[in-house]
């Protein structure tokens, strides 16, 4: 099973939705805590199913549960601990047991991209979602779109 993940920023919509597009995305699971906020550009949570689907036909879905907690991710902001964010973040996707509530045959059905802001994987959630996933699911294969 392949799994994805991508970052809006430091693209522009063009690059943003090709990527999408030339990898046969049609789900994109977002895992933003907040994804209206004005600072996301084009990919506005209110916005964005609108352009998934009329651009390159590929459906939406917020993940609010494979999102940080606003607390995490202020202390992190104010703190600048990766290491500790990791931590903690993991631990969240554990107590939450996220694996329990998505469906294996539902995700190797799609190619699913999972969504976050960072521009690359090495310090976002997006990542650590994915290996939280891989690690339950020994044959998903994580592809980062840069």
């Amino acid at each position: 099973m392949q799994l994805y993940t991508i970052g809006f920023t430091k693209k522009t919509a063009k690059q943003f939705f090709e990527l999408l597009y030339n990898h046969n995305i049609t789900i994109l699971v977002d895992t933003r805590l907040k994804p209206s906020s004005q600072l996301s550009g084009f990919a506005r949570g209110v916005d964005l199913p609108y352009f998934l689907e009329n651009l390159i036909q590929c459906d939406y879905q917020h993940a609010l549960l494979m999102s940080p907690t606003d607390e995490l991710l202020s202390r992190y902001r104010e703190e600048k601990d990766w290491e500790q964010y990791e931590r903690a973040f993991v631990s969240l996707l554990y107590e939450r047991d996220v694996i329990n509530t998505i469906q294996k045959d539902w995700w190797a059905a799609h190619k699913i991209c999972l969504l976050c802001s960072e521009h690359e994987p090495e310090h976002c959630h997006r990542r650590l979602v994915a290996e939280y996933i891989a690690s339950y699911w020994s044959d998903v294969e994580i592809h980062h779109l840069i």
